[in-house]
């Protein structure tokens, strides 16, 4: 372990110390970048240094290369291509999931004698640094078949130039863009006018909706990969070409983000009024949440792109907003736990808006499930906020679900009811509950205990019903329809009593006390209940 601990720091300070090539042939991207601003300044000499061919040794040899380089970019010009911007390799590797040498990377082609030669890089083999050049292989195959084929002439120094290519190829890819670009525009918009004819009501039908908000940014789209094949065919500069599908790749960005854009809103909005309809608040609130998280990751890779075609390494960038974003959720911890546990509360559905429900020590009705916090209304008219990431952890006691509602009074019967009596006090009270059209099946209502007070009627019911303003209504007429029957059949209910008895110190009682309480012993109390 100390060997590698000790190995690592020198393999690093190797790699720092490694110089920079300053013709940018690091990658095969900045090689190809490099060559086209070496042919667009006319400068051949600089443009045969991205050639894997011997150094020069003489001005014989000197002039012999840039000749090359002069007849290379007459070949670009008139039946070459090369590979757009972005899809060049912008690694110092070069593409490892090709079916080339790992040394080797396929650029674009060349075009001779309809015979189509690809222009290959390889990256030396030896040197510091290792560079990206044109293969040796490709330049061979050019000169043989440039030996049976006369090469097109080069671009004249004083023909007049824009950017290192002449006006008049600036001028016709200008044109087939505006064109392209321009007559997809047009016959977006008469699609868009044709539909809305078809269509009884083009502003309440969603898919009449989305057809008109992604067509725009489709037919952008669509031009971009036209544009891409078109001029790419045309014999105009390899410089212009170049540079146009260059920072034609920005509008490809715009064009992928625009309609990505449209397409989540179209979602979005169609989902939310589907939600709406169903009155689930709480997933219109996920739903707006996720669409801007979307969006924010569809501009990132549009800022990404954009950069990415100006030249501007991101990677490093990419790393840091990674960094910054694992600090961001360690300090944002509670925020993130409270989404969760939105997401939960959406998934699992243990509450909704609306509901009555028991939190806790917090009983009310719910009245928001919000991003971050569900609002409950108490009996008292509070508002309690109340966190989703706790909320999700709680125990929540929805009394909203229930199907049924219990009837479970006990009825209590003085003690001084005969039998008979108290057999009739169970039977009216058994007919009561089964004559009720609202009570479910298996209701009863036994003698359950004999306390030191009264006799215990006790009910066990299910009254049928869902709505708790409903159910009161019912347990209210139950109640009083029982007490009505025990009351015609004579029987009286039950209420506390208790005889306090005084005695002198010898614990005998007065005259006047026993002769109360005999008194008391011959009336019959209004309840009929005794008590000692």
């Amino acid at each position: 372990m100390s060997v590698a601990f000790a190995a690592a720091p020198k393999a690093a300070d190797d790699k720092a110390d490694t110089p920079a090539d300053t013709l940018g042939r690091e990658t095969p991207r900045s090689a190809v970048a490099g060559m086209i601003a070496a042919l667009a300044e006319l400068d051949y000499d600089r443009a045969a240094l991205y050639f894997d061919i011997p150094e020069p040794a003489n001005n014989r040899q000197q002039l012999a290369a840039a000749t090359q380089a002069r007849n290379f970019h007459a070949l670009l010009d008139e039946k070459g291509s090369i590979k757009p911007f972005a899809a060049l390799s912008n690694q110092e590797s070069g593409k490892l999931d090709d079916e080339l040498d790992a040394d080797q990377e396929d650029v674009g082609e060349v075009t001779l004698k309809d015979k189509k030669i690809p222009i290959l890089m390889t990256r030396s083999a030896d040197g510091d640094p290792r560079v990206w050049r044109i293969s040796r292989e490709t330049l061979d195959q050019i000169s043989a078949a440039a030996r049976r084929v006369p090469l097109p002439a080069p671009p004249a120094k004083d023909d007049t130039l824009v950017g290192g290519a002449p006006l008049k190829d600036w001028a016709t890819l200008v044109g087939l863009g505006v064109a392209i670009f321009g007559g997809l525009w047009i016959v977006s918009v008469l699609l868009v006018a044709a539909v809305r004819r078809m269509i009884a009501d083009p502003a309440g039908s969603s898919p009449y909706r989305f057809f008109e908000a992604a067509l725009p940014p489709f037919s952008l789209l669509v031009g971009v990969f036209v544009f891409y094949t078109w001029a790419d065919q045309l014999p105009v500069s390899i410089v212009a070409r170049q540079t146009l599908l260059r920072y034609t790749g920005i509008i490809t960005a715009i064009a992928l983000v625009w309609f990505g854009l449209r397409l989540v809103d179209g979602v979005a909005d169609l989902a939310i009024t589907r939600m709406q309809r169903h009155q689930r608040r709480q997933v219109v609130s996920v739903i707006i949440l996720v669409r801007r998280a979307v969006k924010f990751l569809l501009l990132a890779f549009s800022v990404i792109a954009i950069l990415d075609t100006f030249g501007i390494d991101v990677t490093t960038g990419i790393a840091a907003l990674g960094i910054g974003g694992i600090a961001l959720a360690l300090g944002a911890q509670k925020t993130v736990e409270n989404l969760v546990g939105s997401v939960t509360l959406i998934a699992d559905r243990p509450l909704q808006v609306g509901d009555f429900v028991k939190v806790g020590d917090v009983v009310g009705t719910v009245e928001d499930v919000g991003i971050r916090s569900t609002r409950i209304r108490t009996g008292e008219r509070t508002v309690v906020t109340v966190p989703n990431g706790d909320l999700s952890a709680r125990q929540i006691e929805n009394y909203a679900d229930r199907d049924r509602f219990l009837f479970n009074p006990v009825i209590a019967i003085g003690y001084r009811t005969p039998s008979a009596k108290l057999r009739e006090a169970i039977s009216i009270v058994q007919q009561v509950i089964g004559g009720n059209a609202n009570m479910a099946e298996g209701g009863r209502a036994r003698l359950g205990n004999i306390s030191d007070r009264a006799f215990h009627i006790e009910t066990y019911a299910y009254i049928n019903v869902k709505e708790f303003d409903t159910q009161v209504i019912i347990r209210e007429e139950l109640l009083l329809t029982i007490y009505e029957r025990l009351e015609a059949a004579g029987i009286d209910l039950a209420f506390p009593t208790q005889t306090v008895v005084y005695a002198d110190q010898h614990g005998h009682r007065d005259d006047q006390e026993q002769e109360q309480d005999r008194k008391a012993a011959g009336r019959q109390s209004p309840a009929g209940a005794g008590g000692a």
